[in-house]
């Protein structure tokens, strides 16, 4: 072959190239997904981010035919977890499992290293649970509004645990402290289920929390529900009243969500969308989700992404008011 002239020796040397520079191109373009999902939890193991993250995985992964796996990135209030996945490559391969406090954390904490809505694309609300007041049994008071007045006699008379300062039940003590006139002192544990425990234990007389945390203390009537921030009266508790009924105005319940980083594609976005609505359709999954207090609400990127700019004003409003900060 040395007898060919220079240019021909280049071109035939480049074209035996070309198999193996198109195999990274061909790669590149294989049907979405094509390897693992990550599904990004910014809480540790165990709690109900992870349980509701893990269980909606089953489904999701059997609708896509490819392995979905969680990454538990716990760590300041949620912001180390919710970085990542800001700072992930947009292709539908990392996902974050998000959350109420998603809308709260940029009002508590200044100088985010992300904006909770220009970084990410709703990908679909997951579910919500109702937050419900409850008391220890020995409190005089057998519902929110009787409470309500003993603690407007009373001020600083009260405790109310909290799972944690700036989280959803610091939230929801201080906006029923508003729509109250009530002042209740404030005792933060390290998470809902100390909280739960020193309420049954009579440290602290009510708190507020989900069904997940709740059931086994009412079914050691431990606890009593003294109302519900629901617009309906939850069929796990048909006896207990909504706050509406007792004349109070709190409506209010946790979020789950999925959320992709910002530029992920329309088309990925949606495809993991309807795979989450089939997966909460599987009786399986609806039914454990039931024994969590967990309300299957499979809405899409565009009634997701309502939610959370709704809630970012609303808990924004709430907090500069009462002057909450994460330090």
């Amino acid at each position: 072959m040395s007898h060919l002239p220079l240019r021909r020796r280049r071109l035939l040397a480049a074209s035996a190239l070309l198999p193996s520079l198109a195999a990274p191109a061909l790669a590149q373009e294989a049907p979405w997904p094509s390897r693992p999902i990550r599904i990004v939890v910014p809480y540790p193991p165990g709690g109900g981010s992870d349980v509701t993250a893990r269980l909606v995985a089953t489904g999701i992964q059997a609708a896509l035919g490819q392995s979905v796996v969680i990454d538990n990135r716990a760590g300041a209030s949620g912001v180390i977890g919710t970085e990542a996945v800001a700072r992930s490559a947009p292709d539908g391969y990392t996902l974050l499992l998000a959350d109420l406090p998603h809308t709260a954390v940029p009002h508590l904490m200044p100088n985010l290293p992300f904006d909770p809505v220009a970084d990410f694309a709703s990908v679909s609300l997951v579910g919500v649970a109702p937050m419900i007041l409850f008391a220890n049994p020995r409190l005089p008071a057998r519902d929110a509004r009787a409470f309500a007045e003993l603690a407007r006699a009373r001020p600083d008379g009260f405790s109310i645990a909290l799972a944690g300062i700036g989280g959803n039940t610091h939230l929801m003590s201080e906006m029923f402290q508003r729509v109250t006139g009530t002042k209740l002192v404030q005792v933060p544990y390290r998470g809902s289920g100390p909280s739960i425990t020193d309420l049954a234990a009579g440290q602290v007389q009510v708190a507020f929390t989900t069904m997940l945390t709740a059931a086994p203390f009412l079914q050691n009537n431990t606890i009593r529900a003294l109302g519900v921030a629901t617009a309906e009266r939850m069929p796990e508790l048909p006896d207990t009243p909504t706050f509406r009924e007792q004349g109070i105005d709190l409506v209010a319940a946790h979020w789950w969500g999925l959320l992709a980083p910002a530029g992920t594609p329309a088309p990925i976005v949606e495809r993991v969308a309807a795979a989450l609505a089939g997966a909460v359709q599987e009786p399986t999954i609806r039914a454990r989700m039931a024994t969590m207090g967990l309300v299957p609400q499979a809405t899409g990127p565009a009634a997701f992404a309502s939610l959370i700019r709704s809630d970012l004003a609303r808990w924004g409003e709430l907090v500069r008011a009462a002057q909450i900060r994460i330090e």
